[in-house]
């Protein structure tokens, strides 16, 4: 497999518009991925798992508001920034992907899915890419997969995304990536994982471009543990979202958002505290003393956290007051 690997790399360019490879420099990622939009919040997604390490820093890309792509195979990393800036440009999905395949020497061994904001999506499977290999485009989605252990793979990714149509995108990817693996993944295991979900609306703001961006880099079940991880990634939107009702003034709304989170994840001192803390702001003293001693007693940095809420505006209690739940 290192012979025909590192052969492969010697005739791929490294970036689509490279006279010459380096094969110590050449990326590749075998592996399944999709690329999918919401029709109803416009949202897009790219999830992929790989028998590779750090899979999520090489296959998926996007950009709110432009469109998501995934390069695998024997990677061409140029295809997910060139590809989005052409769709950013307005250029479908489609005809962007056909554009850089055009022009890339390795195009037999590369395998690409593009979406844009649109709904537009194209994908290509080069035929030197490793059996079983193939991709499949539906309205809003492609899965694609090569050196895949069946050729029931691809098959069972659409058909997932299409039974789990009532999901939230970033589930509804997971859904399908674990159709993958039960259909036989890749034919060579299992190591990493990746998922980004981007927002329909173009944003000069970068660090609002991605509202999820999760990344697994090396696990023995790293679908497992990236589906743990959007669910630790859902808990801190409800905990971001207290933090905002907290700055706004809402206290009611940040007992609900503390408390929703909370209930995700019953054993996190972080999310009982900040509960316990909105709580406090809303009249109910008593109520946040016994939780904040059940917290006290795991760790009593806590308390000293406790102390310092108040110079911040974050909690309006009277010193007498902190002093009642502290016991100092």
């Amino acid at each position: 497999m290192k012979k025909l690997l590192i052969f492969a790399l010697a005739l791929c360019p490294h970036f689509i518009n490279s006279q010459k490879a380096d094969p110590e420099k050449g990326a590749f990622a075998h592996t399944f991925s999709i690329v999918a939009r919401d029709t109803i919040t416009g949202e897009m997604a790219v999830g992929v798992q790989s028998h590779w390490f750090s899979v999520g820093a090489l296959v998926p890309w996007g950009r709110a508001g432009v469109g998501v792509v995934a390069t695998q195979s024997f990677v061409n990393p140029a295809y997910g920034p060139e590809g989005l800036n052409l769709m950013a440009e307005g250029i479908p999905a489609g005809e962007a992907l056909s554009r850089l395949v055009e022009k890339d020497e390795g195009r037999a061994y590369r395998q690409v899915a593009f979406l844009d904001a649109n709904g537009g999506v194209s994908a290509y499977t080069g035929d030197k890419c490793v059996e079983y290999a193939e991709d499949l485009t539906g309205k809003n989605f492609s899965v694609q997969a090569n050196m895949m252990l069946t050729d029931k793979v691809v098959p069972a990714m659409a058909e997932a995304f299409m039974r789990y149509s009532d999901y939230p995108l970033a589930e509804r990817v997971m859904e399908v990536l674990k159709a993958a693996q039960k259909a036989g993944g890749d034919i060579r295991g299992k190591q990493s994982a990746a998922l980004i979900v981007v927002g329909p609306e173009k944003t000069s703001k970068l660090w609002e471009d991605k509202k999820i961006d999760l990344r697994v880099d090396d696990h023995k079940n790293p679908i497992q543990e990236l589906e743990r991880l959007l669910k630790v990634e859902r808990a801190y939107e409800h905990m971001n979202n207290g933090d905002l009702a907290v700055e706004a003034g809402n206290t009611q709304k940040a007992l609900e958002e503390y408390g929703a989170a909370e209930k995700m994840f019953p054993d996190n001192l972080e999310m009982k505290f900040w509960k316990a803390v909105a709580m406090a702001n809303s009249g109910m003293l008593e109520e946040a003393k016994t939780v904040f001693q059940k917290i006290f007693e795991k760790d009593e940095n806590w308390k000293e956290m406790l102390k310092r809420l108040p110079a911040s505006g974050l909690l309006n209690l009277s010193p007498e007051e902190i002093k009642s739940i502290t016991n100092e």
